[in-house]
């Protein structure tokens, strides 16, 4: 114990993750992180060399064209999608909680389960609009 804990044995703990109940609610803030880095680490990349093979000439873009339409391409495309999406519904959640509104127990239950699922269902949405046109 510190110093500080004998000073005063009653002093209540940090609470931490072996002391909460896991609920959507916490998976949807560990999504959310989780989303925001793999955006910044693989989308951002992809996002970087689609803007330079556009820029570079037709060959160039065909080979990018080439490797994300090879079926781990596509993987990784609908998994950027899907972070994005899922990033989306998550931060706008955050910013009804951010107004004061959502904090129910019910209500924000019921919106970190939505928030995932919202996600999912625009993704496949977004891709069945590309791949069925």
């Amino acid at each position: 114990m510190s110093q500080r804990d004998q000073q005063n044995p009653a002093r209540p703990l940090s609470p931490h993750l072996q002391i909460w109940r896991w609920g959507p609610h916490m998976l949807v803030s560990i999504l959310h992180r989780a989303t925001g880095d793999g955006m910044a680490l693989v989308g951002l990349p992809v996002l970087v060399w689609w803007l330079a093979a556009a820029a570079s000439g037709p060959e160039a873009y065909a080979t990018f064209q080439s490797v994300m339409g090879h079926p781990l391409g596509l993987f990784v495309l609908v998994g950027i999608s899907w972070a994005f999406f899922n990033h989306m519904t998550s931060g706008l959640r955050h910013l009804v909680l951010d107004i004061g509104a959502g904090y129910e127990l019910d209500t924000n239950r019921a919106w970190a389960t939505a928030s995932p699922i919202i996600g999912i269902v625009l993704t496949a949405a977004f891709w069945a609009v590309i791949l069925l046109k």
